[in-house]
């Protein structure tokens, strides 16, 4: 009965796991990144975003991947830290405060390196 009642619970904990699983969502973000700067400043602070898996700045798109548990996290706060970084998300435009404290190199018109 003890190892059908631990079989049980650990059936039930990987199930619980893998619905988890299935409510990450991807989803593509328009930024205003300018440089490598950007992309790294960007990238590690999602992620390290509880509830974001990965985060990938594309430089030449100014599209940034985001893959997030939706349960945890949503698109739209995702867009608001990246504005509280200092760079739009789509339609949230970057908090002018976070943008003063960018490099000249990351801020928009700077120059691409």
């Amino acid at each position: 009965m003890k190892y059908f009642i631990l079989f049980l619970f650990l059936y039930l904990l990987i199930g619980y796991t893998n619905a988890q699983e299935k409510k990450v969502m991807t989803s593509i973000i328009n930024t205003s990144a300018e440089c490598n700067s950007c992309k790294v400043r960007l990238e590690e602070k999602l992620n390290h975003i509880s509830g974001i898996r990965f985060a990938e700045l594309n430089l030449e798109s100014k599209e940034l991947k985001v893959r997030y548990i939706s349960k945890k996290i949503s698109l739209n706060k995702i867009r608001n830290i990246i504005s509280q970084v200092g760079y739009n998300a789509d339609d949230i435009l970057a908090n002018p405060n976070s943008v003063k404290r960018l490099p000249d190199c990351c801020k928009p018109g700077g120059m691409n390196k």
